[in-house]
């Protein structure tokens, strides 16, 4: 079945815009195009597209920028291309609002298929916030109870707003500082690195084999994400 939806394509070079869209539109995307970043933003709320494919440099101002002022304005999913190995551009870029990112030089199967896993997510997002279910895993915020396997966990505060956050978008990378500001630990303040101590002993409560983690996995240099029941 053909997909639908409006993606926003923003780079510079016109090859990528090129290729990013030609793919795009095989899988039956509707893709509009920008190549600066003013350009973006104005085609943002001009068309109100279903997601943003952005490139962080741009010859006006920042991918990051023009990042955060989508984030100011919507919930729509950004797509990031980043350069070659650079961690700084992917912690801030996520820290900024994005939901994932896609380095370069990169394979257009790779962008053509994150775009698709994030319309999905943003498809299966519960604005009631009712119970959340991944691959075995149910966490209801309003009994904050969870189970696995139709077994009962118990998590302190703390850990229990780790996992919700976690699963409320399966697959995003959330960096430490973006899993910081949402979780308030009322006994003492929160700092970046502590987050590796919560999803350790997270890990040790919801994991089968907390050595072999199924479900809060770590993204090297960057930080955590829940995986999606395609990754089980």
């Amino acid at each position: 079945m053909p997909s639908s939806g409006l993606i926003l394509v923003v780079d510079d070079e016109p090859d990528i815009r090129r290729v990013v869209r030609a793919y795009l539109e095989r899988d039956g995307f509707s893709v509009v195009t920008a190549s600066d970043g003013a350009e973006a933003l104005r085609l943002a709320r001009q068309r109100r597209p279903n997601a943003v494919v952005l490139d962080l440099m741009l010859p006006d101002v920042h991918g990051w920028d023009v990042c955060r002022q989508l984030r100011a304005e919507s919930q729509i999913p950004v797509l990031m291309l980043t350069a070659r190995d650079d961690i700084t551009d992917k912690v801030v870029g996520l820290q900024l609002g994005a939901d994932d990112y896609v380095t370069k030089p990169f394979d257009i199967r790779e962008v053509v298929a994150r775009v698709h896993a994030l319309l999905r997510r943003a498809a299966n997002s519960d604005p009631d916030d009712g119970p959340l279910r991944v691959d075995g895993m149910t966490l209801d915020p309003g009994t904050r109870q969870v189970r696995r396997d139709g077994e009962a966990i118990q998590l302190t505060k703390v850990q229990f707003d780790l996992l919700a956050t976690l699963m409320r978008s399966p697959g995003r990378v959330f960096t430490r500082e973006a899993l910081v500001e949402r979780i308030v630990d009322d006994d003492r303040p929160t700092l970046p690195r502590s987050i590796d101590s919560h999803v350790r002993n997270l890990r040790k409560r919801v994991e089968p084999v907390p050595s072999r983690p199924r479900y809060v996995l770590t993204v090297p240099g960057v930080g955590y994400r829940f995986a999606p029941p395609e990754d089980g």
